[in-house]
């Protein structure tokens, strides 16, 4: 069984796979397409006490208060979970890229069968979470998910592999799909990635009712990513070119990593490139500010004070230099 793909994947699928094609016929679904079950205490009998998934006979309170996940930078690795697979005969090629991506289909949810198991990512799935499977997007991911009936949305974070129906393209955890109000069964959605771009600049805040402050910044160059060819084991080997960022975008609020401040842009960039050298995880990161006379080289935006501050240590070990943890908001 590929690393790639959690146990409910492995021989679980393989044995009742007659079954499964039968069911899914009837769209009763099964392991590898993962239909939505009824909520508890439904009387039809299609949910009966057999049935090995669904939600549990005890839900805790609140779940709609329950914060949508929180779209944090992190890094792309064509290995692990992102390794070309193969389930029920159908390959699946990941994205290894940070791209793009909007699709329309239908969602599913899955629940206490899987919970607390292994997802795709090595992660422990939590059906109380905001997380999601998709069958190529690269995990981890961070998506928007929208019911069009409702309008509702929801932000999850992409960590597992499913759902592996033609039709279906995301498979959410019971209290995403509790606040689209999809649990009664499959349900049209459109899903959009939210690319290192669109959490950089705080763009992702856009269209949730989180409106962005005014910031008297916006980037002059973001980072380069990681893309394309095969994953390389130190960022020296990306080619040097800088994405400009074409039109004024503002600096996403959060905590930011200050690693200078320089006059003139050539300054902020000659150092810039030094990092990518000598600190590759930080290259999705990274980016040049203009402030007033200032151009700021900083990394980010991090979740946390704390996550600024470690990362913050990382570079002082690394290169011998203080950094600046910033607020922005």
């Amino acid at each position: 069984m590929l690393n790639i793909l959690p146990s409910r994947f492995g021989l679980h699928c393989r044995r009742w796979l007659p079954l499964l094609l039968a069911a899914a016929a009837l769209g009763l679904g099964g392991c590898a397409s993962r239909v939505p079950l009824a909520p508890a205490g439904s009387s039809n009998p299609k949910f009966s006490a057999t049935d090995k998934d669904g939600p549990e006979a005890t839900i805790p309170p609140n779940l709609q208060q329950v914060p949508d996940a929180l779209p944090q930078i992190e890094p792309i690795r064509k290995g692990g979970p992102n390794k070309p697979y193969e389930v029920l005969g159908q390959r699946y090629e990941p994205i290894t890229v940070d791209a793009p991506l909007s699709e329309r289909g239908l969602a599913s949810w899955y629940g206490k069968k899987f919970h607390g198991r292994s997802t795709s990512s090595g992660e422990i799935y939590n059906m109380y979470a905001m997380t999601a499977a998709h069958p190529t997007m690269p995990i981890p991911s961070y998506a928007r998910v929208r019911n069009p009936a409702n309008g509702r949305e929801v932000l999850v974070r992409i960590n597992d592999r499913g759902p592996f129906h033609s039709t279906r393209i995301i498979d959410l955890s019971y209290t995403a799909a509790l606040k689209l109000d999809i649990l009664r069964g499959v349900t049209p959605v459109e899903l959009e990635r939210i690319t290192f771009d669109d959490i950089r600049t705080g763009a992702w805040r856009r269209g949730s009712g989180d409106e962005l402050a005014p910031l008297g910044d916006s980037p002059v160059f973001a980072a380069a990513q990681p893309v394309g060819a095969p994953q390389p084991d130190s960022i020296t080997t990306l080619a040097p070119t800088i994405p400009v960022v074409s039109s004024p975008r503002h600096a996403a609020p959060g905590f930011w990593v200050q690693m200078g401040a320089y006059s003139k842009l050539d300054g902020a960039e000659q150092f810039r490139q030094k990092l990518l050298q000598e600190l590759d995880w930080m290259a999705p990161l990274l980016a040049v500010f203009k402030d007033g006379g200032l151009h700021r080289l900083q990394a980010g935006p991090f979740g946390s004070r704390d996550d600024a501050r470690q990362a913050a240590e990382r570079v002082k070990l690394a290169l011998n230099m203080n950094a600046l943890v910033v607020e922005r908001r």
